[in-house]
């Protein structure tokens, strides 16, 4: 995982764009974005195996999400 600095910054879209809805899209960004977990995960050290196995879990979590959507589809 290598540390890149992520500067996310949200504009108003127009006239109707309300304070909670950019804080909404900002939350939103940073949650693609994996910056709060990123900052839980260095705050302990873990196992290599644990964060590969932990990864393992996630793409697979992906993956069955597709294949449920493509299903339907």
């Amino acid at each position: 995982m290598a540390k890149r600095p992520v500067n996310i910054s949200v504009r108003p879209r127009g006239r109707k764009d309300t304070q909670e809805r950019m804080i909404r899209r900002f939350l939103r960004k940073c949650k693609k974005e994996r910056i709060v977990e990123k900052v839980r995960e260095l705050q302990y050290y873990e196992k290599p195996s644990t964060v590969r196995r932990k990864a393992a879990k996630r793409r697979r979590k992906v993956l069955d999400k597709l294949k449920i959507k493509e299903q339907n589809s």
